[in-house]
């Protein structure tokens, strides 16, 4: 899992976000070699802290993607943290924030300010629905964000059935971080090559959105709305979707070539024919029914164990306190555990750009945990570094 030395190595974050989307970003960036510091309110510090559960008096979500960060509490709302915050701008490479849009240029910090004082910084805004617009004051979260997007139109068992709210937060995780992420990637790169840094105004919205590009092209097609149900990933065919099993367990079944249709059914014990992949909406129901009438007699992994010889697209619908057990999970080595001292072990998913060593790594810092040596790696004396830590 070790990459060195690791691609971002040497490049400094300030990271002001909270929650989700900034916070799982700059775990990548961190994961990638960035040294990454939480800029804290001292008050209260990231809300996810303690959004339960917790893992004693730290919240597990907090702890899931916080890790190799280091926290600076710091007050942006006194002159004194607003002029220590600028005198860190001085020396770093990145900034993070997902404030509402105005935030930072009302606290005197907005990226005029900031790039006048280094023209190499990129500044990455994460924000709802963008730096601009009508919807630009609106408050939200992932749901209304992929509401607006598009993408909760798309759930749903049929074409009049309610929209079905997913199971993970897609604005937020997808939309938002994987977006700045790769925003950020280009902005650093583009540097090299102009000198100049880069305002980045990602939009959780329009990065929701932006993953629907293969289904809005079927727009120019002609297709009917709503679209819940009826599309060829969505439901719309009975070869691809999730089916019950014996045993209350699910099955995903993905069979959309023709050679894993028939070697599925042949592992199942249905005569199928290769029209049956285009038939209508009517037949595609039958087939439904057909299908599952066959794979309720027996349990989940008694499936999986039967159909892998047939090479046909199937696998089981895990639960998440099954996911580490699993083969493929743990070959590829996705869980590992950190060393979370009274903690005891904090368990991890790496994201697929690695991580480094876990021996080395950090759990998710404390609130100020490392204020005194942020601040004394930027040039403060023991005396500013009291000011700004006594409170």
């Amino acid at each position: 899992m070790s990459q060195s030395p690791r691609p971002l190595e040497g490049v400094r974050v300030l990271d002001l976000s909270r929650l989700l989307p900034g916070p799982f970003l700059t775990m990548i960036l961190g994961d990638l070699g960035a040294d990454v510091v939480k800029v804290e309110d001292p008050r209260i510090g990231d809300y996810l802290r303690q959004i339960p559960p917790l893992k004693s008096d730290l919240s597990g979500r907090f702890l899931a993607v916080n890790r190799n960060k280091r926290s600076l509490a710091l007050d942006l709302k006194t002159d004194l943290g607003r002029g220590a915050f600028l005198r860190l701008v001085e020396r770093v490479d990145v900034v993070v924030e997902s404030f509402r849009p105005g935030v930072m240029q009302r606290l005197g910090l907005g990226w005029e300010a900031l790039s006048a004082i280094n023209p190499r910084l990129v500044v990455c805004s994460i924000s709802g629905y963008g730096q601009s617009g009508p919807y630009v004051e609106r408050a939200g979260h992932d749901l209304n964000y992929i509401g607006l997007a598009g993408i909760l139109a798309m759930t749903g068992e049929y074409a009049g059935a309610q929209p079905a709210m997913p199971g993970v937060q897609i604005a937020d995780l997808a939309g938002g971080a994987l977006w700045s992420a790769t925003a950020i990637l280009g902005a650093l790169f583009g540097r090299e090559r102009t000198g100049r840094g880069a305002h980045l105004d990602i939009s959780m919205t329009e990065g929701a959105l932006a993953l629907l590009a293969a289904e809005l092209g079927n727009l120019d097609c002609g297709i009917p709305t709503p679209t819940r149900g009826t599309q060829t990933l969505n439901g719309g065919l009975a070869c691809y979707g999730v089916y019950r099993a014996k045993d209350d367990r699910f099955l995903s079944v993905g069979c959309l070539e023709p050679k894993f249709w028939l070697g599925f059914n042949q592992g199942i014990g249905r005569r199928a024919e290769l029209a049956e992949l285009l038939a209508p909406p009517e037949r595609q129901a039958q087939i439904r029914a057909e299908i599952q009438a066959v794979l309720v007699t027996r349990t989940r992994d008694e499936w999986v164990q039967h159909l892998a010889a047939f090479d046909c697209c199937c696998e089981p619908v895990l639960e998440l306190d099954e996911l580490s057990a699993h083969p493929q999970h743990r070959s590829r080595e996705v869980f590992f555990s950190i060393d979370g001292g009274a903690l005891g072990p904090v368990r991890q998913v790496r994201t697929p750009v690695g991580t480094g060593d876990p021996a080395t790594m950090r759990i998710g810092p404390r609130l100020g945990e490392h204020s005194a040596a942020v601040l004394a790696e930027h040039g403060f004396t023991p005396a500013e570094i009291s000011a700004l830590t006594n409170r």
